[in-house]
């Protein structure tokens, strides 16, 4: 059943209401997401703007999805609160200011606090956003919604990179953020026209704030934790306090939202069997995402010397076989078994993972591009058949806590995603480089005719005869870092690979007849969420 509100406006625009509402709220996603992506091919040109490692730099991507998994806990109390309309443009002018202050950062720290205000606002709208398509689309077509939704969350990464290649190109890297503020700007200006207002005028509800406080302390820690182990080192004191401090806010977070009357994060959603599943393979879902959109533009930036745009380009034929194949992939979930659409697209993105394990400094450029389309054949089946698979066992007044929960576990998976593999990724290259290292010793004769032939080119260079073995070490040096790197890349690949093989399992669990799917009964009376 529709909210008044949403009614007054199918009743002044017709039905033609919910493409002119959707396009709105898919203009703040698309502009959101593609931020989140956008960044990840200046991730190498920032690190020596600024001079910061991996351990630092990769917080550009995790502080975003770390502060938008947070903040989309904040959807449903903000919703009925304020409303989707005001909810929507304070979400979108909070994530203006973060790309104009990412734009002017003096230093990294000043541009990490601006990606995690530009995750703030994207937290609230992409939540909001699924509510409203869901709300305005009758039963029958919430696939068809879905897959309109997915068009903004996955196809946006994709074409992410490539406008942030052109942008670092052609003028430096304050663009990439810049460029999200024009389509920010029209999202709002849309919202005041097509944004449906606020149904009931009355007090706010009361919020969790005891609930948030512990989630962010847990996130927070967590991904500190997990990120500094590798130079700090595992057993270091500090370390041990943020993984402490993360377990125990972890458990505490849990236990509070078990017993308060107004949690932030409601778990009895995840008593549906469904909503479970859904929620466990959304996890998986966003690591690989958001981790595969991290790892690809630095593996050919790093170890195949390609420019920016050329790493974005790179994503573009991926970016436009989804475009296509969202809406077909839509209209399958309203039709066919969601366990077996689910269960077949992670089998195609481990597969096209497997695929990459095989890439190298010579792997051509469209031999790549054809393992990401592979994968994200393997994505467009998964994404609208798992959001209608975890939403539609749900009464309307779960909707708002439901989608923000399927989105903040799938968000939850992404920032733990991009923060173990750029652990992972420091830890396997640094246990190659030790090993190749190692068998770089004067006994090692391929080692020494290497260093003469090196020594030879380089004096026929014309380099100071007593500055020769240092050069020649320095570029074998350099040779055994790069073939390291790309070893470690190779790992992280089939990593990514099993864990969604693994994720096969619950989405097995989705196969309940839609007969039986009885939808989980509102915890108490209240006005509908659709506002």
């Amino acid at each position: 059943m529709q909210s008044p509100a949403i009614e007054e406006m199918f009743a002044r625009f017709g039905p033609r209401y919910r493409y002119y509402v959707s396009f709105t709220a898919m203009m703040g996603t698309m502009a959101m997401v593609l931020t989140a992506t956008m960044i990840n091919v200046a991730i190498p040109v920032i690190m020596g703007a600024f001079g910061v490692g991996q351990d630092t730099v990769h917080w550009l991507a995790t502080g975003f999805i770390a502060a938008m998994t947070v903040s989309m806990l904040l959807n449903d109390w903000c919703v009925r609160s304020f409303g989707m309309r005001n909810t929507y443009i304070a979400a979108m002018l909070v994530f203006t200011f973060g790309a104009i202050l990412g734009g002017l950062s003096p230093n990294v720290d000043v541009m990490i606090l601006a990606r995690i205000l530009q995750g703030s606002g994207a937290g609230l709208v992409q939540p909001l956003s699924m509510v409203l398509m869901f709300q305005v689309f009758p039963m029958e077509q919430r696939g068809k919604a879905m897959g309109l939704f997915g068009v903004g969350v996955i196809v946006a990464p994709a074409v992410g990179p490539t406008l942030g290649g052109v942008l670092l190109d052609a003028y430096s890297w304050p663009y990439v953020f810049f460029m999200s503020a024009p389509a920010a700007v029209a999202g709002i200006l849309l919202a005041t026209i097509f944004m449906p207002r606020r149904d009931h005028v009355g007090p706010r509800p009361a919020f969790d704030w005891t609930g948030f406080v512990l989630i962010a302390l847990f996130i927070g820690c967590l991904l500190t934790g997990l990120s500094n182990g590798q130079r700090e080192g595992w057993q270091a004191p500090i370390i041990a306090v943020y993984i402490s401090v993360a377990a125990f806010s972890g458990v505490a977070f849990i236990l509070w939202e078990l017993n308060t009357p107004n949690p932030i994060l409601q778990l009895r959603l995840f008593t549906n069997r469904n909503f479970l599943a859904a929620a466990l393979v959304g996890s998986v879902l966003g690591a690989g995402l958001f981790g595969s959109t991290y790892l690809v533009p630095l593996f050919v930036q790093t170890i195949q010397g390609y420019s920016p745009t050329r790493s974005g380009l790179l994503m573009v034929p991926g970016g436009i076989l989804m475009m296509i194949a969202f809406p077909i992939a839509g209209r399958m979930a309203d039709r066919l078994p969601r366990h077996l659409l689910v269960a077949t697209g992670l089998f195609v993105f481990a597969f096209s993972s497997i695929l990459m394990m095989q890439a190298h400094t010579d792997t051509p450029f469209w031999t790549f591009a054809i393992w990401i389309m592979i994968g994200r054949v393997g994505l467009v089946a998964v994404m609208p058949t798992l959001s209608v698979s975890a939403l539609s066992t749900l009464s309307n007044e779960m909707l708002s806590q439901g989608s923000g929960a399927i989105n903040f576990v799938r968000q939850l998976g992404g920032a733990f995603g991009v923060n173990l593999m750029a652990v992972g990724l420091q830890q396997r290259t640094a246990f190659f480089a030790d090993g190749y290292a190692g068998l770089q010793t004067p006994d090692n004769i391929i080692t020494m005719d290497v260093i003469g032939r090196i020594s030879h080119l380089l004096g026929q260079m014309g380099w100071p005869f007593e500055m020769l073995p240092f050069g020649a070490l320095y570029l074998i040096g350099q040779t055994v870092y790069l073939q390291a790197s790309m070893m470690a890349f190779r790992d992280i690949f089939l990593f990514v690979a099993l864990v969604y093989f693994v994720a096969m399992i619950p989405a097995w669990f989705l196969r309940t007849p839609r007969a039986r799917q009885a939808p989980v009964a509102p915890l108490r009376p209240g006005p509908s969420l659709a506002n």
